[in-house]
């Protein structure tokens, strides 16, 4: 999230927040970190142009639409553990 212009209560509110990365793991009390992202599926409509010595491979900015898919992730970053699944549409959930 881009922050408010002088906001003093979000910088508040965010110092918070940090602080509970800050302590000590406690498996009775873990912090689970939860995100999840939609994302467009794309293919090359055209074939690149390869590198040669001294340029670059060129890509058309024109391409085939492939479906969308949602990407779920959960961590527990104090130890390091996470979860990740990809589904083909945002009702399937992290629950199952």
């Amino acid at each position: 999230m881009i922050p408010p212009l002088s906001d003093g209560n979000f910088v508040a509110h965010m110092e918070i927040v940090l602080d509970v990365y800050k302590q000590p793991y406690d498996p009775l009390y873990p912090v689970v970190c939860m995100d999840e992202s939609p994302k467009q599926l794309i293919a090359e409509a055209r074939n690149p142009v390869p590198a040669k010595p001294g340029r670059l491979a060129r890509y058309d900015y024109e391409y085939r639409r492939r479906g969308t898919c949602n990407i779920f992730i959960a961590n527990e970053p104090l130890i390091g553990k996470r979860m990740v699944r990809v589904t083909a549409c945002r009702k399937n959930d992290m629950t199952r």
